[in-house]
């Protein structure tokens, strides 16, 4: 194996490239891990971040390049061999077992003295305490909250020992709470000399948190801020600095800032007087089974006025796809009332719902939310099948059609090489317009929208969230789910805390303190207005 300089205690990484059909997800990256330090790694959504963490976790192998652990060639050419090496990778979603306690989720498939339960006890207090957190053993971890949770996965990631920790965007449904326990956890790993890379693209988060800063946008790395450097800038200097190599020419937009997460989150949509506008959707004591690893809804109260947005906040996986799905039609409701502008929906399909001006944008927007093999124009009439002027004597009316999808295709800047290319074919962002224009034309009124901006770049991300507040702005109504408590915050006039299946409060969202009240709710350290009562503001 090559030796080549480096100091004890660096992972480094050295022009490495991977590619898939289609995009360069890495090309030629260079960088350094080093002990005792957090290195944030900032970019976009498709910024090559998450490949070159699966490359360190072993979960991907580089065309080319080269891995230096204390500046000896090592391929991490599987999971194991990146655990043996002491690399341990929190993702961004849970990978617990619900229905296990905590010391069982942390044994599991281990062998040798982890599997004797009083050492991997013991092993769980050693952990604990550099954590500088409680952890509860015998805990279901279904019954704990996120950012406990989130400390669960930080010991399972270290449990057989660690040089280096990766979290994956940690914080997006952080509480401001748990941000703030996360990152003295994240001081007290630092402090006993262990490398963080810490993966975000919130920018404040990269300048608060990091001792280091790499950016990287088009899969490339554009920018490095070192150490010393980083400890030099004003917070104003830093944001200039990490901006420009994010935007590149595109930094003088005044959205940039805002879009990279580089401030605290503020309500951008318009004040309502809730009063004086009528409900649009109204759910009185529904229940419905959940499916998949998503938990059933019980008793569940609100209202949705016109012209309103009300966000849903919670942990991912208490309810929020049987709540979307229920209001929407694809699931029937086991009790309660279902009632849109008045009337009772409750025994209402998917098409009656529809023919109201219901709609609904799925967060599977590749697989249940279009069809990939059928043309964007298909998929833009996909919910008018059947309908004039689309149809005529059972025939497709193509000029028909193809007007229609070209329309909206300017209307919502879809970038499509025509409207006769494969759905499919199409990026994330832009099968996500596909899916706002289909839903939010031909009569729509409410439109129940779930992580609709999750996966985007920071520009579909911005014209996403513009279409939201205009469709609202001109009297439509949306419950919006989201796991990003930012973006609830920017897009909400009100925000519901769904905990394991019910809607434990609702917070006015007024500018003051509403991320930490949510957080409040989300942890059960304060109850809510109750959700009947709030239902009828």
């Amino acid at each position: 194996m090559s030796t080549i300089a480096a100091e004890p205690g660096v992972i480094s990484l050295r022009e490495i490239t991977k590619a898939f059909p289609g995009v360069v997800a890495n090309d030629r990256i260079s960088l350094d891990i080093v002990g005792g330090q957090v290195h944030c790694l900032l970019g976009e959504n498709g910024a090559g971040k998450s490949t070159l963490i699966s490359i360190l976790a072993g979960m991907q192998q580089p065309d080319s390049g080269t891995i230096l652990v204390d500046g000896r060639s090592t391929p991490i050419n599987s999971p194991k061999a990146a655990v043996d090496l002491g690399i341990g990778v929190v993702h961004q979603h849970s990978t617990l077992v619900p229905a296990f306690t905590v010391l069982e989720n942390l044994m599991l498939g281990e062998t040798g003295v982890l599997r004797n339960e009083t050492r991997a006890k013991a092993r769980l207090d050693e952990l604990s305490e550099l954590l500088g957190a409680r952890i509860d053993p015998d805990a279901l971890a279904g019954d704990l909250g996120l950012g406990q949770q989130q400390q669960v996965e930080i010991a399972k990631a270290m449990w057989k020992g660690s040089r280096l920790l990766i979290l994956d965007e940690p914080t997006s449904m952080l509480t401001p709470q748990a941000i703030e326990k996360l990152a003295a956890s994240v001081a007290q790993i630092k402090a006993q000399g262990l490398a963080v890379v810490f993966i975000t693209h919130k920018l404040r988060e990269a300048y608060q948190m990091g001792d280091c800063v790499t950016i990287l946008r088009g899969g490339k790395n554009v920018g490095h801020i070192g150490a010393d450097q980083l400890a030099s800038f004003s917070e104003a200097q830093a944001q200039r600095a990490i901006l420009a190599a994010m935007f590149g020419d595109d930094v003088a937009t005044p959205e940039a800032a805002d879009l990279a997460g580089a401030t605290e989150a503020h309500r951008e949509v318009d004040d309502i007087e809730l009063g004086t506008k009528r409900v649009r959707l109204e759910l009185s004591g529904v229940a419905t089974r959940g499916h998949g690893h998503d938990v059933d809804i019980r008793d569940v109260s609100l209202a949705v006025h016109e012209s309103e947005i009300l966000g849903i906040a919670g942990i991912d996986g208490h309810g929020q796809a049987a709540l979307a799905e229920v209001v929407a039609g694809q699931r029937s409701a086991a009790q309660g009332t279902i009632r849109f502008d008045g009337a009772d929906i409750t025994r209402r399909g998917v098409a009656g719902r529809q023919q109201l001006g219901l709609r609904y944008v799925t967060d599977d927007r590749l697989h249940e939310g279009t069809v990939g093999g059928m043309s964007v124009a298909m998929n833009l009439v996909l919910k008018r099948i059947g309908q004039r002027p689309f149809w005529k004597f059972g025939q497709i009316n193509r000029k028909a059609v193809d007007a229609e999808a070209e329309r909206l295709i300017a209307d919502y800047a879809i970038k499509t090489p025509s409207s006769a290319t494969r759905a499919g074919t199409l990026s994330g962002g832009n099968i996500q317009k596909v899916l706002l224009a289909r839903e939010l034309t031909d009569g729509a009124r409410f439109v129940v929208v779930n992580k609709p901006t999750y996966g985007l770049d920071l520009k579909t991300v911005k014209l996403v969230r513009q279409i939201l507040t205009e469709f609202a702005a001109e009297g439509g109504a949306v419950l919006l789910l989201s796991t990003d408590l930012d973006e609830l915050v920017e897009l909400s006039h009100r925000i519901a805390v769904i905990s394991d299946g019910e809607i434990v409060g609702i917070v006015p969202n007024d500018g003051r303190g509403t991320a930490e009240r949510v957080g409040q709710l989300m942890t059960g350290a304060i109850e809510g207005t109750p959700a009947t009562e709030e239902a009828h503001a």
